[in-house]
């Protein structure tokens, strides 16, 4: 994922090359969390199921192999989308740049990872003013 502009400052100077090490010599340019491969246009459900081409089978958000029953409603939810790999924090410590604790998510993968750190920060982040109108919706 693009790291923004006021967050620079937390990486390495060597934070490209490092990811890229990760990325594509450690995890060979899949996914950790689901294995979707890196570049590749894939086909999906929208709910973590998705058509690995290579295999020729459906898997699960998890990489397993599932079988999918191909009806009119399955036809009609059916989307692509281009796979972009990114290192991420395991402990969301954006100094800690062990190797066992950086990760390779796709984007799905990352976004759940982070979900929690994100809805952590949703209300750590903001001044006090704002809590009652986020809270109440005024």
């Amino acid at each position: 994922m693009p790291i923004r502009r006021e967050h620079r400052y937390f990486y390495p100077i060597d934070w490209p090359q490092l990811s890229r090490v990760i990325r594509f010599g450690r995890a060979k340019g899949a996914c950790k969390g689901c294995g979707r491969p890196h570049g590749q246009t894939v086909f999906h459900l929208g709910d973590g199921r998705w058509w690995d081409a290579d295999a020729g089978q459906w898997r699960d958000g998890r990489g397993r192999r599932i079988r999918v029953k191909i009806d009119a409603g399955v036809l009609g939810v059916i989307r692509r989308t281009r796979v972009v790999l990114a290192a991420a924090h395991r402990n969301h410590d954006t100094s800690d740049n062990a190797a066992s604790n950086l990760a390779v998510f796709c984007q799905r993968c990352h976004m759940l990872h982070d979900r929690p750190e994100h809805r952590r920060r949703r209300w750590t982040d903001r001044p006090p003013w704002e809590w009652s109108a986020l809270k109440y919706g005024f």
